[in-house]
């Protein structure tokens, strides 16, 4: 009889089905979708369905699943890749007696103060911080801790909805629009300084097996907070520096301190000045699309593959050898409204070509996108770093988006 694996997501965007077609892949597996839309690429992929109103509702998730069982016998695994569902499928996998990451550790993974707090107390370097839900707390600790701070909401994701607030007034200014109280509290943390990265793992039964490192060029808030900015992620080729190593020993303790027994992990965190380093947050989750894409490119494996035999199989067996340097640029603009064209393409396709492996050209008519994530994206990949980096810089000195 196979195992029935039911793989939840709000939407099957390309990115979602990646890890689909994964799953679908593996041996003596019968994969069963739960999904807010169905498409015929879900169907190909699925050997059956259930549709909800709300992919992150936890009783429509248990709605699902329960259809799902009555049809097919036990589900052996219940699993996604949407940081906005870690919780919710620890609570299902609860009620139905799945195996998998329980609730206490996705919440610890899923709620940032809770993470911090276990991190800490596990003696690694994270930010201070504080929940607050009065101009007068936040004001309080921003005299303890000096600014500038960092605001955001403790469940966030993406730096959405996050800002930077360099003096008292620019934190009353930022929570008079956040509007915190007593069910919805905002996360005031000291702000980091040095050069951003992120460490991603796999891990099997609570052992890291597989570790990659990436660079942000610049920070994620810092992209936000300059219009003109073009956001890009680089996986050097070689990660045998000193601040890599400390890392490493970081987020291995973190993800032992948090209690991650299979699955994938994303964590970012930051090199200081003086040599030292500080974690960020850490997702029980894959990294976003395009990092997920370079993390496999870079070492030369089927990454997709590795997740699913991970949380599905607790196993690894991905033949993991960083091999080459990767570097995606996200195309954004200045300006505001539409857009209207993307100059420069022709040129930038011939400089690229051999090393390009994946593009996405802003849609005519869309409406920008204020994330730093900008209106499209093109993913490289080259031997060495140094040639990687430049391909990257002359993309974006290429490219430009125009709106209207």
């Amino acid at each position: 009889m196979p195992r029935n694996v039911v793989f939840a997501a709000p939407f099957p965007t390309y990115d979602v089905m990646r890890f689909v077609k994964a799953l679908s892949r593996l041996d003596d597996v019968r994969l069963l979708g739960v999904f807010g839309r169905i498409t015929d690429e879900v169907r190909t992929f699925c050997d059956d369905v259930a549709l909800v109103d709300d992919g992150t509702s936890v009783d429509d998730l248990t709605e699902a699943v329960k259809l799902l069982s009555r049809k097919h016998g036990r589900v052996h695994r219940l699993v996604g890749i949407n940081e906005v569902l870690m919780v919710q499928l620890a609570q299902v996998r609860e009620r139905f007696d799945i195996a998998g990451t329980p609730v206490k550790t996705a919440t610890l993974f899923r709620e940032k103060a809770l993470m911090k707090e276990a991190l800490r107390a596990a003696g690694l370097p994270v930010a201070k911080h504080a929940l607050v839900i009065t101009v007068k707390q936040a004001l309080q600790f921003g005299e303890r801790v000096g600014f500038p701070l960092v605001v955001k909401p403790p469940a966030g994701v993406g730096a959405k909805s996050t800002y930077r607030a360099a003096t008292a007034d620019e934190l009353v200014q930022v929570l008079g629009r956040m509007a915190p109280h007593p069910e919805r509290p905002v996360l005031v943390e000291e702000m980091l300084q040095g050069t951003e990265h992120s460490f991603e793992t796999i891990t099997v039964k609570g052992t890291p097996r597989a570790f990659s490192f990436s660079d942000y060029l610049p920070g994620c808030l810092e992209v936000l907070e300059h219009p003109w900015m073009q956001w890009v992620c680089r996986l050097p080729r070689e990660v045998n520096r000193p601040t890599y190593e400390r890392a490493k020993v970081a987020g291995i303790a973190a993800i032992r301190a948090l209690g991650l027994d299979d699955g994938m992990t994303h964590l970012e965190w930051f090199a200081r000045p003086d040599g030292s380093i500080a974690i960020g947050e850490i997702a029980q989750r894959p990294p976003g699309p395009q990092l997920c894409q370079m993390t496999g490119l870079v070492n030369d494996v089927d990454v997709y593959r590795a997740w699913a035999r991970a949380v599905v199989d607790g196993a690894f067996d991905a033949p993991w050898n960083r091999r080459f340097a990767a570097a995606t640029a996200w195309l954004r603009g200045v300006g505001r409204g539409r857009v209207t064209g993307t100059r420069g393409v022709e040129q930038a396709h011939q400089l690229l070509a051999p090393h390009l492996i994946e593009a996405r050209l802003p849609a005519i008519g869309a409406r920008k996108n204020d994330g730093y994530e900008g209106d499209g994206y093109l993913v490289l990949r080259h031997e060495r770093t140094d040639a990687v980096t430049a391909l990257i810089r002359s993309a974006i000195e290429t490219l430009k988006v125009e709106y209207a």
